[in-house]
């Protein structure tokens, strides 16, 4: 079932999750352990991030450096595979233009296709180590509303090799994301906002937040939205705090600020323990008025780690 059938079938604020492959060499065993504990609550679907690869450099004999290129985290469509098969859930496979031309592009899409998968969350993708700015493959897509493009096309039985004859039409629900505090190279909000726009203009069906801790930038966010005509679902996401190291690594990492009052209250804190009980209050308020705001769903970035989660959705059984 595709994510906005979900929450249109929905009477109330549906839960969905945001995991990370593991580790090449781990197994997949990791992912169902994180998951078990989480399926009591049945969420609707659940997203799995795909991560391109880096560049590491060895030092050869001759002292000359030879790049190897490595993905740490691999197996994004098999791992959504593996969880539509044990646990009857919808997966959404995070699909970039980073590392991919269109052709290849195009080949990844037809096999999320023949696996029955159909959402997927559509991104540019973030520059490599050794890349200041985003650098296309040669071949591919500069931008996220490019690669929308292409899978519009496909929903539309538009090939790449236009002397195909009755090609067979994909059926892709597109979610992309949304910067509620700006994506960090946008000007500016309402330039951010124009370009959203023009993502849903090529097809995409729903929005997905960037993590925020302040509420009132997702209110400020929707609002901002509707007024320019962007009236398609948007869907919260947050992440429970747990380290007192993420006051610096949130921030720059993910572009995005922290509320005084929590900043404070991490502050206090004697240790991680403690830090930790102030996350997951702090989420727990987030999620209640997020649905008394009448989000459509609260997605939740577990980074791998679901113990926090846990103890927030405990409170939303």
């Amino acid at each position: 079932m595709k994510v906005t059938e979900h929450l249109e079938k929905a009477n109330d604020t549906l839960f969905s999750y945001e995991i990370l492959p593991p580790l090449k060499g781990a197994s997949i065993q990791s992912i169902y352990e994180n998951l078990d504990p989480l399926m009591e609550f049945n969420p609707p679907f659940i997203d799995v991030t795909y991560h391109r690869e880096e560049y590491i450099y060895n030092k050869k004999e001759n002292g000359l450096l030879e790049r190897k290129s490595v993905r740490k985290r691999p197996g994004t469509v098999g791992i959504c595979a593996a969880i539509m098969n044990k646990y009857t859930v919808d997966t959404v496979p995070h699909i970039i233009c980073g590392g991919f031309n269109q052709e290849e592009t195009e080949n990844a899409l037809i096999d999320l296709d023949f696996l029955g998968i159909d959402n997927l969350l559509v991104l540019r993708g973030d520059p490599i180590n050794s890349e200041t700015y985003f650098t296309a493959e040669d071949g591919g897509h500069k931008y996220a509303s490019e690669l929308i493009h292409q899978v519009d096309g496909l929903n539309k039985g538009i090939y790449l090799d236009d002397g195909l004859t009755n090609s067979s039409k994909t059926n892709f629900c597109m979610g992309v994301a949304g910067y509620p505090e700006k994506h960090f190279e946008a000007p500016n909000l309402n330039s951010d906002i124009h370009f959203l726009k023009k993502k849903i203009e090529a097809g995409a069906d729903y929005i997905v937040t960037q993590m925020f801790f302040d509420n009132e930038k997702y209110y400020d966010f929707v609002k901002i939205c509707r007024a320019n005509n962007i009236n398609v679902p948007i869907i919260p996401g947050i992440k429970p705090f747990s380290t007192k190291r993420q006051l610096n690594i949130l921030p720059q990492r993910f572009h995005l600020n922290l509320p005084p009052e929590l900043v404070e209250e991490v502050l206090k804190c004697k240790n991680n323990i403690d830090i930790r009980q102030v996350g997951i209050d702090w989420a727990i308020k987030q999620t209640q008025e997020l649905i008394e705001f009448g989000a459509p769903c609260v997605h939740f970035y577990t980074m791998g780690k679901v113990d926090n989660v846990l103890k927030v959705m405990a409170n939303f059984k």
